[in-house]
């Protein structure tokens, strides 16, 4: 193999898991939203919730292409949502609120102290 020559095979580098989000904007439909490489973990995606850089997300997706994987961590997601409000006694944005209420539903945003 020349030096010059690249392989097909996905190595170590693209063993990431990759996070995006449902977001719902309404009339216009639904749509995964673009996100930059760097931000496409679960933190940033928590981070982007707590912060309501989201229009109404409703789902979030995890995959990793070199496990050959993807799961809905909606749920995970809405939890560390409701820790990170306890912890770092922020607010939730509405669209953060709806996302925890949608997928935990009404009586843990009650329990966490949020109410509308």
């Amino acid at each position: 193999m020349s030096p010059h020559t690249t392989t097909l095979a996905p190595g170590s580098q693209f063993d990431v898991t990759v996070h995006i989000v449902l977001d719902d904007f309404g009339n216009s439909g639904r749509a995964y939203r673009e996100t930059a490489e760097e931000a496409a973990d679960f933190n940033t995606v928590v981070d982007d919730l707590m912060t309501g850089q989201f229009n109404n997300p409703v789902r979030v997706i995890a995959f990793n292409i070199n496990e050959g994987s993807s799961r809905d961590v909606s749920d995970q997601v809405a939890r560390e949502l409701l820790k990170r409000l306890a912890k770092e006694d922020e607010p939730l944005g509405r669209s953060a609120r709806r996302f925890v209420e949608l997928h935990l539903g009404e009586t843990e945003l009650l329990r966490a102290g949020i109410a509308d």
